[in-house]
């Protein structure tokens, strides 16, 4: 099942977003149980179990260039030490963002931003891409991707969505494309969560699954958001989201959730308003 991304305020009432659809699984970092999370191929291998829709990160570096990386410090994904803030783009290029996670993959680069779009075009994903910034980088992050995106993005302006946990950058984005949809990252949903989404012109409301209950859920879905719940790689805790009213759920082995969406409860779309199987490596959370 696949759920419209409503309208808001702030972006054009007939536009694509409102018929924008969002499957219930949908692939994190790629697929980062299966494939090096943030890369090419994990973008690739995302296709090939089955997803629609894939989520990864993005960050700047040194030299004010968009990558695909979780962490600032790359020593996790490619051994070389040093943060993607102090390093250019050609001081990171030639790093091995493969071998970490199975011999397989060695030679796998980190991704520009620019490339990434590229092959999510070819493969006809839609994307959530996440913005992570270093104190202090939040606006020039949200301005920087939210051009590129606008300059590169061939796809329809509704299978894309833009997502943080720093309100700064969303915002800066917003200000540069407010014709691409938004989504605050919460680890835990805020009593004032609904006056943040509404100040930074929000579509969706994305959070930790694991702070999640039916009541809020509830909430949430009865205020017209729909409701993306990350990083679920269990069946049983899927369908139990699923059957709470969650809309999609990131996961970093897709394949194993499709069952679990096929048996979910169903439930109605989120009504637009036009008005207003591995074992994932070690990983970061979020």
């Amino acid at each position: 099942m696949r759920h419209p991304i409503p309208a808001r305020s702030g972006v054009p009432k007939a536009g694509a977003l409102a018929k924008s659809l969002l499957p219930q699984i949908i692939g994190h970092r790629g697929a980062a149980g299966n494939a090096p999370e943030n890369t090419l191929a994990s973008l690739r291998k995302a296709k090939e179990l089955g997803c629609s829709w894939v989520e990864f990160v993005v960050r700047l570096t040194a030299d004010g260039h968009p990558v695909l990386l979780h962490d600032d410090r790359l020593k996790r994904t490619t051994y070389r030490r040093g943060k993607a803030s102090e390093l250019s783009l050609a001081e990171i290029r030639p790093c091995d963002a493969g071998a970490w996670f199975d011999v397989a993959f060695t030679g796998e680069r980190v991704p520009t931003l620019e490339e990434a779009i590229m092959l999510v075009s070819e493969l006809g994903f839609g994307a959530n891409i996440e913005l992570k910034a270093e104190r202090g980088r939040e606006t020039v992050t949200g301005m920087v991707v939210a051009d590129v995106l606008v300059r590169r993005w061939r796809s329809a302006r509704s299978e894309l969505l833009i997502s943080s946990f720093q309100q700064e950058a969303l915002a800066a984005a917003r200000v540069r494309a407010p014709q691409i949809s938004r989504g605050i990252l919460f680890r835990t949903i805020p009593k004032a969560w609904r006056s943040i989404a509404e100040r930074l012109d929000c579509a969706t409301i994305n959070a930790d699954h694991r702070r999640l209950n039916p009541i809020l859920v509830s909430e949430v879905q009865g205020a017209g958001y729909p409701l993306l719940a990350y990083t679920v790689n269990d069946p049983a805790r899927a369908r139990t989201l699923f059957d709470w009213g969650v809309t999609s759920v990131f996961s970093d082995v897709p394949r194993s959730l499709f069952c679990a969406a096929a048996g979910g409860r169903s439930r109605q779309p989120v009504v637009t308003n036009l008005d207003s199987t591995s074992v994932p490596r070690q990983r970061s959370v979020s």
